[in-house]
């Protein structure tokens, strides 16, 4: 079945920033892919994303559908026809919505385990949490909407940040056989990204020491983009050199 494009907004995308040991990032990649570094550290983060009105990129926006989404990315680089490519690598999406839990890797690149989510917004304040049905994942987050990016030691400043996740746009996930990953590339005419300063934040991922040892994952910064226009198209799948398996 051919995937179709997809319309969307963004209506609130939460990015949480961390930094790690480049060799830390680099076990849990599949070939082909290294981590892309950043001063020397590998970036990586969750993705908390809540998308509205998704539907075919032919479809009214009547019929798009709503939901809360996960996403834990590392920032990686690989070679292409053209030259080096970068992107995210997503060891694992879970989401709150049924449809998308069945839809993802047959409508739409990338499979999703199911979640239950916790959210409070306000106009200068975001906390998300959530919890995994298979009991593996836990996040938890809260962060202050803020005029700048301060005490990042990845991005000099929000245009520097802004612009690291607006090329880093192509997303390869792992598939439940192992043998290629997936992809979807993000587009936007209208991209728009605020600073945020990190008030909690606790992840089971990122805090689990068989995955990263001690000190090798410092949280660094959180941004986050709010009803933002933004269209997903499928990518090409990519083989796997070696067989990969959905993070769990």
């Amino acid at each position: 079945m051919k995937q179709p494009a997809m319309s969307s907004v963004i209506e609130r995308r939460l990015l949480v920033n961390y930094r790690v040991a480049p060799e830390a990032a680099a076990r849990l990649l599949p070939e082909p892919l290294r981590p892309q570094l950043v001063n020397g550290y590998a970036v990586a983060g969750i993705c908390l994303l809540r998308l509205g009105s998704v539907r075919p990129t032919w479809a009214p926006a009547a019929v798009g559908m709503r939901s809360e989404n996960v996403a834990h990315r590392i920032a990686v680089e690989w070679d292409g026809p053209d030259g080096v490519e970068t992107g995210v690598y997503i060891p694992r999406r879970d989401t709150a919505s049924r449809v998308n839990a069945w839809a993802g890797g047959r409508l739409f690149p990338g499979e999703h385990g199911r979640a239950d989510f916790e959210v409070d917004e306000a106009p200068d304040r975001v906390r998300v949490a959530l919890a995994t049905r298979d009991g593996d994942t836990q996040v938890d987050v809260t962060v202050d909407l803020s005029d700048e990016l301060r005490g990042s030691e990845l991005f000099a400043d929000l245009a520097a940040a802004s612009r690291f996740f607006q090329q880093g746009s192509k997303g390869l996930s792992p598939t439940t056989s192992g043998h290629h990953l997936e992809g979807m590339q993000l587009s936007s005419d209208a991209w728009h990204i605020e600073a945020a300063e990190v008030s909690t934040a606790a992840s089971s991922f990122f805090d689990d020491p068989t995955r990263f040892p001690p000190g090798t994952a410092t949280l660094d910064s959180a941004l986050v983009m709010r009803n933002v226009p933004a269209t997903w198209q499928p990518l090409p799948p990519m083989t796997s050199e070696h067989p990969v398996q959905l993070a769990g």
